[in-house]
């Protein structure tokens, strides 16, 4: 279980061997061995000894913005074999190895995106025709990602980032116009988002990217180095490329809740500079279908496990991979 708690006026608290969860509806008591991390949001308060309880148990605990983005996180200090693993990792990262694993990253993130959009149905025959199209656009810069080449990432960073830009920029213009015509967008907007689709996008990438950190920092890498992302001053760059093959999940996720006609003015709110922010209601629902749909147990690469643990399991591989540089 993940605890989510960003409900501004709540608190966790230790009760022996429980984190004890306090509100205005009451309290609730989860065992620590139910619980595999916990998401902070702002206005919460957070007692040293369910800190504690967080460490001794390697529960790691994040610390996140509004926006659902880690700001900071406690884990224990027992995690990885960081040594080994990170002179490996920093020497990986100026092979030409490094080169061929961001490709294959990139490649697969679009070919995710392309999965996504051949899911959509709609008897507008003229959609469906922009979606082939994109589709086809999304496997022309696929092919060109994949046959590039040079001796490290350095060479064709450049590259690599513009193409993977044009695709997504492809991927959402696509997307867009299957949803409900009052919830489409103009642009793909961050931070700030400017529409409220863009602010469950937000919302769900800052949950998955703490995920993504937690599972690489249990398999002892440092999330700070990173291979495409190297250049960003103190941020966990490796978790923006990681993320790039698992950032699907997050789309399909907020599609369906956008195509279910669910979202409400209750969802989010709307701040004098024009920008976007869930409420705690939006974000409820984010996170228990997302949660939901991380745990679901799917076939892949012929293995059944719940998506989650397919990260996890991702991470080992990668940290096993920088191990034996």
């Amino acid at each position: 279980m993940e605890l989510i708690i960003n409900t501004f006026g709540a608190s966790l608290s230790r009760d022996l061997e429980a984190f004890v969860i306090s509100n205005g509806d009451g309290k609730q008591r989860i065992p620590v061995s139910n619980v595999k991390s916990i998401q902070i949001g702002r206005g919460v308060q957070v007692t040293s000894d369910a800190i504690m309880l967080a460490i001794e148990n390697e529960v790691e605990m994040y610390f996140n913005d509004r926006a659902g983005t880690p700001l900071g996180c406690v884990w224990s200090t027992r995690y990885g074999s960081i040594s080994t693993i990170r002179k490996g990792q920093l020497a990986f990262t100026f092979q030409h190895d490094a080169l061929t694993w961001i490709k294959e990253v990139i490649c697969q993130k679009i070919e995710n995106q392309q999965a996504l959009l051949l899911m959509l149905s709609s008897e507008d025959s003229t959609l469906l025709q922009k979606n082939r199209k994109a589709i086809s656009r999304l496997e022309d810069y696929r092919i060109k990602i994949s046959q590039l080449d040079g001796a490290i990432v350095s060479d064709v960073a450049p590259s690599l980032r513009g193409w993977e830009g044009q695709a997504s920029k492809i991927y959402f213009e696509a997307l867009n116009i299957f949803l409900p015509e009052q919830l489409r967008f103009n642009t793909r907007s961050q931070r700030p988002a400017l529409d409220v689709v863009n602010a469950f996008l937000n919302y769900g990438y800052g949950i998955l990217y703490g995920r993504i950190e937690s599972a690489l920092i249990k398999a002892g890498i440092d999330p700070y180095i990173g291979v495409l992302h190297r250049d960003d001053y103190n941020r966990p760059v490796l978790v923006y490329d990681v993320i790039e093959i698992y950032r699907v999940w997050v789309d399909y996720v907020v599609y369906n809740l956008a195509s279910q006609n669910i979202i409400t003015e209750d969802f989010y709110s709307v701040r004098n500079d024009g920008s976007y922010w869930l409420e705690a209601l939006g974000r409820r629902i984010l996170i228990q279908s997302l949660n939901d749909y991380m745990d679901e147990i799917v076939c892949i690469n012929g293995n059944q496990r719940s998506r989650a643990t397919q990260i996890k399991l991702y991470c080992q591989r990668l940290a096993q991979t920088f191990k034996h540089i």
